[in-house]
């Protein structure tokens, strides 16, 4: 487990004008935290530090320590919005992370094993994915980093559901609880076949 800590200023200058003035002049992403049982926040980050953060693919779906001017917010990043060519982050969107309530976020899925099952080393099989992350519900304390999705066992013809999955102790598929147990990748026969 990583601990994701970040310095962040309170704001009061709001706008698309503000906002603009803070990416250009100081090199500052503004953004906001909501939820919890107090009011949202409008705070500014150091763009740099934050596109250091965002490197890591754990920070999308951990709980973050955000030191707005002395107080310590836990939050989750709920929503980005990127520059459409090139890419670095115009403004955020933070959900506070409560202890003791159940949150929901999307949690990257990670396929292992994929190129030594036998479906695909020895029958020439293909794997396909359908999804790349999962909507789970559960505790801040028990959110997971990933959730794997083993394919070495997968027969050609074979599809891998939600309910496949194995997921850590108290947390919980939203999809899976709503009665859909969607299809995450499958192999399939290689189209394309030697001479």
């Amino acid at each position: 487990m990583t601990n994701f800590a970040l310095n962040a200023e309170a704001r009061s200058d709001l706008g698309k004008g503000a906002s603009r003035r803070l990416r250009r002049n100081a090199s500052l992403v503004p953004a906001v935290i909501y939820g919890g049982d107090k009011a949202p926040l409008s705070i500014s980050l150091l763009a740099k530090d934050f596109a250091k953060l965002l490197e890591n693919e754990a920070s999308y779906s951990h709980v973050l320590s955000l030191n707005v001017d002395g107080t310590v917010e836990t939050v989750l990043i709920k929503a980005l919005q990127r520059h459409p060519a090139k890419g670095f982050v115009l403004h955020a969107d933070f959900i506070r992370a409560v202890a003791d309530h159940k949150l929901t976020t999307s949690v990257p899925l990670h396929f292992i094993n994929a190129e030594t099952a036998d479906a695909v080393k020895l029958q020439g099989g293909e794997v396909s994915h359908t999804m790349s992350e999962v909507e789970v519900s559960c505790l801040p304390k028990d959110l997971p980093e990933f959730i794997e999705v083993d394919l070495a066992k997968v027969a050609i013809g074979q599809t891998v559901h939600l309910s496949d999955l194995t997921v850590p102790a108290g947390v919980e598929l939203v999809a899976l609880a709503h009665g859909n147990d969607l299809a995450i990748a499958n192999i399939h026969a290689s189209r394309v076949q030697g001479e």
